[in-house]
């Protein structure tokens, strides 16, 4: 007797490791309708539409620029200090929208979750690309202030490792994506994490060198309260790691070690991949829970 071939077959996943990348490359066609409708949605019944991402970073960079450069006196070299902020926050913010918006994916997804089937991942990568958008609008700000400040005398270049500007960012996405997932699947059981997400987030830019220069806030933390050593928070915060390199490829300002970048590199996969592993485990009985 012939065997029937079918097209698809619907089996129990029970390998934990099993990430099926290949089904998510099968639903691509969802996953750009999915960044197709972030994008529209995010400017409809708006006044100002785009023009929000870039009022954000440019009041943010002018408040940094007149607490921290102009009252608190923290200096950043050749470097104008307006510039210097806007460089790390539009870093940040890539950041910022990434883990924000994935990190309560079942709890936003829950109906259309609950109705039809496909890979799950595929909502939470979805963000990442649309915000990529965002990302767009607010580098292109920042490329029109480094114009004004070059053709205005001032000693600014990008460095000659430029090139590596798209893979800072994508590692900006895969850490952002992997806490996010992490984040996203505590909140199926415990709903109040998502209030603490939003305060999390603000500390976190305050110690990872948004603002000042990180040499300065590691000198700073080094004698710490009662004279001991906190450098470590610096040392072992992979954003502070990027947003400094950042700013060393845009402004070819500041310094990077060999050990940021490998713990860095570690650090991010380490995240990605713990996250859809923790992603992939919890969409299985998220239904039941949420």
């Amino acid at each position: 007797m012939k065997e029937d071939k079918w097209l698809f077959e619907i089996t129990p996943k029970n390998n934990l490791l099993d990430f099926n990348f290949k089904e998510i490359w099968s639903y691509r066609d969802l996953l750009f309708l999915f960044v197709k409708r972030d994008v529209i949605t995010l400017y409809k019944q708006t006044i100002l539409g785009p023009l929000w991402y870039l009022i954000q970073p440019l009041f943010t960079s002018i408040i940094f620029t007149l607490v921290f450069n102009t009252i608190a006196g923290i200096e950043t070299g050749s470097i104008p200090p307006f510039l210097f902020n806007l460089a790390g926050v539009t870093i940040w913010n890539y950041f910022k929208e990434c883990l924000t918006a994935t990190s309560d994916t079942f709890k936003k997804n829950e109906a259309i979750f609950g109705k039809v089937y496909f890979p799950r991942v595929i909502m939470p990568i979805s963000i990442v690309i649309s915000n990529l958008l965002k990302f767009g609008i607010q580098i292109f700000i920042f490329i029109c202030f480094y114009a004004y400040y070059y053709f205005n005398g001032y000693n600014i270049t990008p460095n000659k490792y430029i090139l590596f500007f798209p893979v800072l960012i994508i590692a900006m996405g895969m850490i952002g994506l992997g806490l996010g997932m992490i984040i996203s699947s505590m909140v199926t059981k415990y709903r109040d994490l998502t209030f603490l997400v939003a305060f999390g987030v603000q500390l976190l830019m305050y110690l990872s060198a948004v603002m000042y220069p990180l040499d300065l806030m590691r000198d700073k933390l080094s004698d710490g309260y009662g004279g001991a050593d906190y450098s470590w928070i610096v040392d072992y915060n992979p954003i502070a790691h990027l947003i400094e390199f950042g700013r060393f490829i845009l402004l070819n300002d500041g310094n990077y070690s060999a050990f940021g970048i490998m713990y860095t590199s570690v650090f991010t996969l380490f995240v990605f991949f713990l996250g859809l592993l923790i992603f992939n485990k919890t969409e299985k009985t998220f239904i039941d829970t949420i």
